[in-house]
C-alpha cells in the first residue's frame, strides 16, 4: 500500500510518500507563515518523483498536532480533502511521536519538545522499547522552566528534540542528566510519518476523514485574545466569520 503523508504542525512544511519498502520521496521546506502556499506544490513535487498517481495511494496520512494552529489548520484540510476525493481511508499520528521517533534507538529517555510560542513548549517523554517507543507521558503544554524543573528532578539521562528545546535553550542546558539531539532533527517530518502510517496500516489501523481531528492542547491565539479582553464579542458573535 502507498501511503502519502503530510506534517505541518511546526513551521516545517513536509510531505513524503511510501510503503512497505520505505519511504521513497519526500520534501520538506521551512518557511514561517506559507504553509498554505507551499503544501499543494510539494505533494505533487514527492507524487512525481516517485512517478505515483493520486489513484495510486491506499492511504493519506497526516500529523494531528500538537502544533501551531495556522500549520494544523492546512495540513489536515488538505489531507482530509484528499481522502475523501480519492476515497481513501486515513491514519492520524501524533507530531510529537513523529519528533521521538528518528531518536527509537536511544538508550536515553526521549523528551520531544515542540515551540508553542506565547513563551511555552508542548512535550511527551518515551522510552524505546524492541517494537518501536512506548510514551510515558501524554503530550501537554506548559512553560520550558517547569518542563526543565521537572526533568531534573527524575533520575536517568534525558535527550531532548525539538524545536522547544532549540529556542529555550537557556532552561535546557546540557549536563545534569540532559542532553539535545541534533537540530537537524528539530521539526516533525513526513519521513518518520510515513513509516509510522506503514506500521499502523499493516494493523489495518484506518479511520475515516471524518474522524480526523486536530490536537491543540490549547485555544487558538485568536480566540484567547478575544477572551482576554473582556466586553468584546467574539467575530462569530459580533457577525464576522466563524
Amino acid at each position: 500500500m502507498l501511503i502519502l503523508g503530510v506534517e505541518t504542525s511546526s513551521t516545517q512544511v513536509s510531505c513524503a510518500l511510501g510503503g512497505h519498502e520505505g519511504v521513497r520521496s519526500a520534501a520538506q521546506v521551512n518557511r514561517d507563515q506559507r504553509h498554505a502556499e507551499l503544501l499543494a506544490p510539494m505533494i505533487e513535487q514527492v507524487c512525481r518523483a516517485a512517478e505515483v498517481q493520486y489513484r495510486e495511494l491506499g492511504a493519506i496520512a497526516v500529523g494531528v498536532g500538537p502544533g501551531l494552529f495556522t500549520g494544523l489548520r492546512v495540513g489536515i484540510a488538505t489531507a482530509k480533502a484528499m481522502a475523501f476525493a480519492l476515497r481513501i481511508p486515513m491514519i492520524g499520528v501524533s507530531s510529537l511521536d513523529l519528533l521521538a521517533f528518528p531518536l527509537r534507538f536511544s538508550p536515553k529517555t526521549i523528551v520531544a519538545v515542540m515551540d508553542a510560542r506565547r513563551g511555552e513548549v508542548f512535550s511527551a517523554t518515551y522510552r524505546a522499547t524492541p517494537g518501536g517507543l512506548q510514551r510515558l507521558v501524554e503530550p501537554q503544554v506548559g512553560a520550558p522552566a517547569e518542563l526543565a524543573e521537572e526533568l531534573r528532578s527524575h533520575s536517568g539521562d534525558h535527550l531532548l528534540v525539538g524545536d522547544g528545546a532549540v529556542r529555550y535553550a537557556e532552561h535546557f542546558a546540557p549536563g545534569k542528566g540532559i542532553e539535545h539531539a541534533d537540530r537537524a532533527l528539530a521539526h516533525p517530518s513526513a519521513w518518520a510519518l510515513v513509516q509510522l502510517a506503514h506500521a499502523q496500516a499493516v494493523r489495518e489501523e484506518f479511520v475515516a476523514p471524518e474522524e480526523i481531528h486536530p490536537t491543540y492542547l490549547r485555544k487558538p491565539d485568536a480566540e484567547a485574545n478575544w477572551v482576554q479582553r473582556p466586553g468584546l464579542l467574539p467575530p462569530t458573535a459580533a457577525g464576522g466569520r466563524p
